[in-house]
This record gives C-alpha cells, sequence and structure tokens, in this order.
C-alpha cells in the first residue's frame, strides 16, 4: 500500500510538471482519432468511464496505474522524472 501512495505521489508532482492540459489533449486528440465515445474507449481501456473524463478535463488527482492503462493504448506509459533545475 506504501509503494503505491508514493506512486500516486510521484504522479502528482509530474503532472503537474508536466501540464494535465498537454495529457488532456493527447488523450482526447488520440481517442477521437479512433473514433471511440469516452465509454467505449473506457471499456477498451479497462479504466472507468469516471477515469477518461478526469483525464480529458485535465484533473490531478488520478493513479498512475489507471493513468497508465489509458496511455497503453497509445503505447505510451508514465513515470517518475527528474526535474531539472
Amino acid at each position: 500500500m506504501q509503494k503505491h501512495i508514493k506512486w500516486v505521489l510521484y504522479l502528482i508532482l509530474y503532472l503537474k510538471a508536466y501540464k494535465m492540459d498537454e495529457l488532456a489533449t493527447f488523450v482526447k486528440n488520440r481517442r477521437k482519432q479512433l473514433s471511440l465515445t469516452q465509454e467505449e474507449f473506457a471499456d477498451r481501456s479497462g479504466v472507468a468511464l469516471t477515469v477518461i473524463r478526469k483525464i480529458e478535463q485535465g484533473k490531478d488527482n488520478l493513479s498512475l496505474s489507471k493513468v497508465n492503462r489509458v496511455l497503453l493504448m497509445f503505447g505510451h506509459t508514465l513515470g517518475p522524472l527528474k526535474i531539472q533545475k
């Protein structure tokens, strides 16, 4: 459980640095390229519809594992990156 919390914190820090709007735009555009509704895309990626909606709305309270399930549909993943100073 502690490891999961650590990854969620990394995700939050990473996404704030990455800008959630970029992730939201990427997922939404790629989903539309596949001609899928949010509901169809949620079913295919194995996450709840609310996860897709939160991602596409640019929310930052997301689980890394769920974001990665969505991104795997496009051959991508998220992980912690060192922030350059």
